[in-house]
């Protein structure tokens, strides 16, 4: 049987490079949430933030994918914000294969530091909100990124993770 990872952050925390690595480590499947919203148009900001109701669309686009790999025992790696509980709470629902989530925190300096050295910058106004939108509430295992390396983050999940994960991806 699979498992559903969620992992969950502001933009800068390094989501994306944790979880493709992850993804790589268990022989999973990757799931770019702000991949699916961008391809489908489904980014477009209302009011504060894009809406809870275009991040279940873009849960039900990785749904076909998710779940052939989770009937291969696959692990699925989600990536994404998750700043709505109601998108969280739509993917425990319509994936009930056992779920771990991670919530990766940095100060919001460090992550506004982080993104203006990437290729793609979405500056400090952005940053900023997305920072404050995560913020509201925590989902699973927190884990503070600011001064960790990628391996450092990769150690502390594996610590919350099944060991037979690790065993298959051997």
């Amino acid at each position: 049987m699979g498992v559903c990872i969620l992992i969950r952050g502001p933009l800068g925390v390094g989501k994306t490079t944790v979880a493709r690595a992850l993804a790589e480590q268990l022989g999973g499947l990757y799931v770019s949430v702000d991949g699916i919203l961008a391809e489908h148009g489904l980014d477009k900001v209302e009011g504060e933030c894009i809406t809870a109701e275009n991040f279940i669309k873009a849960n039900e686009l990785a749904l076909p994918q998710a779940r052939q790999a989770l009937s291969e025992g696959r692990a699925v790696v989600f990536d994404g914000n998750f700043y709505h509980q109601a998108q969280i709470d739509h993917l425990v629902e319509v994936l009930p294969e056992p779920h771990y989530a991670f919530t990766l925190k940095s100060p919001l300096t460090v992550c506004i530091d982080r993104d203006s050295k990437r290729a793609r910058v979405y500056g400090a106004g952005a940053a900023t909100a997305v920072h404050t939108m995560v913020s509201r509430f925590d989902y699973g295992v927190s884990i503070d990124t600011s001064e960790m390396t990628l391996d450092d983050v990769l150690e502390a999940l594996r610590g919350y993770l099944p060991e037979m994960l690790w065993e298959r991806a051997v």
